[in-house]
């Protein structure tokens, strides 16, 4: 944690960057410091409550039960009443218990410790998860600002669920609903520095990378704009930084990708007013100095228009989150950070809008990308990949080992899953079971999809070296997408992760609001910790 005077210097920044409109909320990127005084305001607290074989029997959790104890056993005689009724996703509210205002119990369902699930996730964290977000949401809509919360054997996803569930973007708002602030949280009952504690701590900081990425997502496209996305995402990691970590932030103007030849990029970006940037973040860890090279790339459409191939206009504002990628691997940056990873990671983000003028790309024109490779653009609206094919050419400039973009990129990866999971593409088994373990502790899921040779002649262009989307139009769109990235990979270890399907929360995951979702940041936070191996 930072000193005393750290916190100060970090929150006058935070307020200063609030009234200049530069966003890097205090309250979303660290919640434990999210109030002056933890003490002042309204106590509440939520506790858990197993469902037992026997009706109408149950279990509190072994935190529930220390409460119990202080209270006489209160709390259990309240939670006989409302036994049969303690399932998972069931809170009931109870008053006048011990200092706290309001306490929120929740139902966990049968007690289990079984994480092997055909849903691809451990299923007791998520459950745990789900218990804290209910008991939190229960207890902020009674406007109560201080909430302690049981670890409920897992602080991490504990405070995963509390967090998230917390987060409801009101930047924009005026009235009473401005006024509004997200609660500060707490772990119940543990002393700081204890293992329970510093769990706790490690899962609030990945869901406040995640509501990071929610919040910057989430802002209209004519404040989110390149420039002002480049300033936001710098400010926020000088502000996260401290003096041990290696970290250096540049942003690249046109002039520079006009040198680099990044004509792909410039060919989406050249239809908008506003200048595209290429923003480059280097973090490296003191022990760190011989670890190998990730770099992560992130998609940066701050608005996607489609261009000349315009889009339908029912749902187009959604395309502010077009720079969905952008937002996740810049907020993994500021996680590392703050987690201290002992890493070496390289984040580049292209910045551009996909706009319609008399200066857009038109469908049949061929641009040349860094690396040599002319490209048939017969679909404007297939942008993403433009941009990102320069900036992987980019990335081998610092001869990586491991490369992962991450991009909301085709509509046909929504089609084939939906939200369950990110649609992602390697070349590499073992970097794919990384993958996997990660996604499955977090519960931010992703599934393998192929890279068949097939999907490469799909994208042979009349023109040119390739065509930016496949002959058979629609069919196979994330993996005709993904096999003209993989044209622009040199490195024996990539990925690519097709987020489209996950961009948008429509409350299926219950610690999610409805909204654009950040995800799957919590899971590349922790491949990250894995790969650096830190367990």
């Amino acid at each position: 944690m930072r000193s005393l005077w750290k916190r100060w210097r970090y929150a006058q920044l935070v307020k200063r960057q609030f009234s200049s409109q530069v966003f890097c909320d205090l309250c979303l990127v660290c919640p434990q410091l999210g109030s002056l005084s933890l003490q002042a305001g309204r106590g509440s607290l939520v506790v858990g409550v197993y469902q037992s074989e026997r009706e109408g029997a149950f279990e509190l959790t072994p935190m529930a039960k220390h409460f119990d104890d202080s209270v006489n056993g209160s709390l259990q005689e309240m939670v006989k009443k409302h036994a049969s009724m303690m399932k998972v996703g069931d809170s009931r509210i109870f008053y006048g218990l011990s200092k706290y205002d309001a306490v929120a119990v929740v139902g966990l369902g049968p007690k289990t410790t079984d994480a092997i699930s055909q849903e691809n996730l451990n299923e007791p964290s998520e459950t745990v998860r789900q218990a804290a977000a209910v008991g939190v949401k229960a207890l902020h809509q009674l406007k109560m600002n201080s909430i302690q919360v049981d670890p409920f054997s897992d602080p991490e996803a504990a405070a995963e669920g509390a967090c998230l569930a917390a987060f409801a973007f009101r930047r924009l708002k005026t009235g009473e609903e401005s006024r509004t602030v997200p609660p500060v949280l707490q772990l119940y009952d543990e002393p700081e520095g204890s293992k329970q504690s510093s769990k706790w701590q490690i899962g609030l900081i990945k869901a406040a990378a995640q509501n990071l990425a929610r919040e910057w997502m989430e802002m209209p496209s004519n404040i989110m704009t390149p420039t002002h996305f480049a300033t936001t995402v710098t400010e926020c990691l000088q502000a996260a930084s401290t003096d041990e970590i290696d970290l250096h932030i540049t942003t690249r103007d046109e002039t520079w990708i006009r040198e680099k030849k990044m004509g792909a990029f410039l060919s989406v970006a050249k239809g908008s007013t506003e200048e595209p940037k290429l923003l480059e973040i280097s973090y490296r860890h003191p022990r760190a100095r011989d670890a190998p090279l990730l770099v992560l790339v992130g998609k940066g459409i701050t608005f996607d228009s489609g261009g000349i191939s315009i889009k339908p206009s029912s749902g187009m504002d959604l395309m502010r989150g077009d720079m969905g990628g952008a937002a996740v691997v810049c907020a993994t940056a500021e996680a590392l950070v703050r987690l201290g990873v002992p890493g070496n990671v390289r984040v580049l983000v292209p910045l551009c809008e996909n706009m319609v003028s008399g200066s857009a790309s038109k469908p049949g024109d061929v641009v040349t990308a860094m690396n040599g490779k002319t490209i048939q653009v017969d679909n404007t609206d297939a942008e993403g990949r433009l941009i990102l094919a320069d900036a992987l050419c980019y990335a081998h400039e610092f001869s990586p080992n491991v490369v992962i973009n991450v991009a909301t990129l085709t509509g046909a990866m929504d089609v084939a899953l939906g939200s369950g999971a990110t649609g992602t593409f390697t070349n590499d088994d073992d970097m794919w079971e990384l993958l996997y373990q990660a996604a499955h502790k977090t519960g931010d899921r992703l599934w393998r999809m192929p890279l068949f040779s097939q999907y490469r002649k799909q994208i042979d262009s009349h023109l040119a070296d390739i065509n930016n989307v496949g002959k058979r139009g629609r069919s196979a769109g994330g993996c005709t997408a993904a096999a003209f990235l993989n044209e622009f990979v040199e490195v024996q270890k990539w990925a690519s992760l097709d987020t489209a399907g996950v961009m948008e929360s429509h409350g299926e995951v219950p610690y999610l609001s409805m909204g654009l979702s950040g995800r799957p940041t919590r899971t590349l936070i922790e491949f990250v910790r894995l790969m650096y191996g830190v367990e």
